[in-house]
């Protein structure tokens, strides 16, 4: 591309900056649009969070400035045909179909690709709201509309198809862009909490939103069992709706002196690297981001073989134990496995990199503009 010409346009359009995986990979995605001469424009609902300092420079942030996506609908449509991207990538099923809805009333629409990040059928199985219950039908009528449709791992393509009929061969997989080129720097810098500059006493970490998708609940049960054979700590990054539930539990097992909340942290990389274990408890995922980041940092690694992406990250418990939803007695024992015999880190990090940003771009790319 000469300077001459007007770069490519793409907008990634994200509910909100809150520090959640969806939005810190449009985020690296965004980064690694703009190293190959793309232009982007983030386009958000309610552009407050935590993640707002981190855009990066040279992304135009669009602040529609509305509380949820159905009143920005027509915000979005403004935006559409004001500024005409040549493609458009959005994430989640609700967020998906309102999209697509405002291109088709473009009449030079832009190209499309939606993308799925967590297991469909295991949402619906948990949760039987009607608007969750919609989403099938939304996507038979909707999704054949996209240029694209993609979901992060195998095993969610293939939940999704199951639970909307959506046909599975027209859904392609693309990793998330999870490690990248400043892991390491990110990995080397002091870790907040006190309790990672103390190699005597190992700590055991997860990071996410503190609700009752990630079951921190069995998290701490099996935190319990640890600490009754062997001195431990417990650091749970993030924060959520489930913290007083979380402390008053930690407080019923005689833990709390152990287990600390700090919340967000804006680096988990550097907390990640001095950790002991790192354990996934959720009850469902898509690609869980956090699980190949720790992997990346090489620290061993503990997940729940929860739909559907811990099993296709670790490829069946090759680089880690998977142990049953909601089983605190089998998370026990496999941290305190990994604490005894760890897998090396060489193995861990060759992993992850399946899961790199230039692999990620590169494949979106091809997509959004072919």
């Amino acid at each position: 591309m000469t300077s001459s010409q007007t770069p490519r346009r793409v907008a990634l359009i994200v509910s909100s900056l809150r520090s959640g995986g969806v939005e810190r990979m449009r985020l690296t995605l965004a980064r690694g649009f703009l190293a190959r001469g793309v232009a982007v424009d983030l386009v958000v609902v309610d552009a407050r969070g935590d993640l707002r300092p981190a855009v990066p420079a040279g992304v135009r942030l669009v602040d529609l400035g509305k509380a949820h996506m159905r009143s920005a609908w027509w915000s979005l449509v403004a935006y559409l045909r004001r500024e005409r991207p040549d493609a458009v990538l959005t994430a989640q099923t609700h967020l998906n179909l309102v999209v697509l809805a405002a291109c088709a009333c473009i009449r030079s629409r832009p190209r499309v690709v939606v993308s799925e990040h967590i297991d469909l059928s295991a949402v619906l199985a948990q949760d039987a709201s009607w608007k969750i219950r919609l989403y099938p039908l939304g996507v038979r009528l909707m999704y054949p509309l996209a240029d694209g449709v993609v979901a992060v791992s195998g095993a969610t393509a293939r939940g999704f198809a199951r639970a909307t009929g959506f046909p599975e061969s027209r859904v392609g997989v693309i990793y998330n862009p999870v490690i990248t080129p400043d892991l390491p720097s990110l990995a080397a810098a002091p870790a907040e909490h006190a309790w990672f500059a103390d190699p005597t006493v190992p700590v055991i970490l997860s990071v996410g939103r503190l609700t009752k998708q990630k079951d921190y609940g069995t998290l701490l049960r099996a935190f319990a069992q640890v600490r009754r054979t062997r001195r431990a700590r417990l650091v749970i990054l993030g924060d959520g709706s489930e913290r007083a539930h979380l402390e008053r539990l930690a407080a019923e097992l005689g833990i709390s002196d152990d287990v600390a909340l700090p919340g967000f942290t804006p680096n988990p990389f550097a907390s990640m690297a001095r950790a002991r274990v790192f354990v996934v408890s959720s009850r469902w995922e898509g690609c869980p981001n956090v699980l190949v980041e720790a992997m990346g940092c090489g620290t061993p690694v503990v997940s729940t073989d929860c739909p559907s992406g811990p099993h296709e990250v670790l490829e069946r418990g090759v680089h880690g134990p998977l142990t049953p939803v909601g089983d605190a007695d089998a998370m026990a024992a496999a941290i305190a496995a990994a604490l005894e015999h760890p897998i090396a880190p060489e193995q861990l990090v060759r992993r992850a990199q399946h899961f790199s940003e230039e692999r990620a771009v590169e494949a979106y790319l091809q997509l959004l503009l072919p």
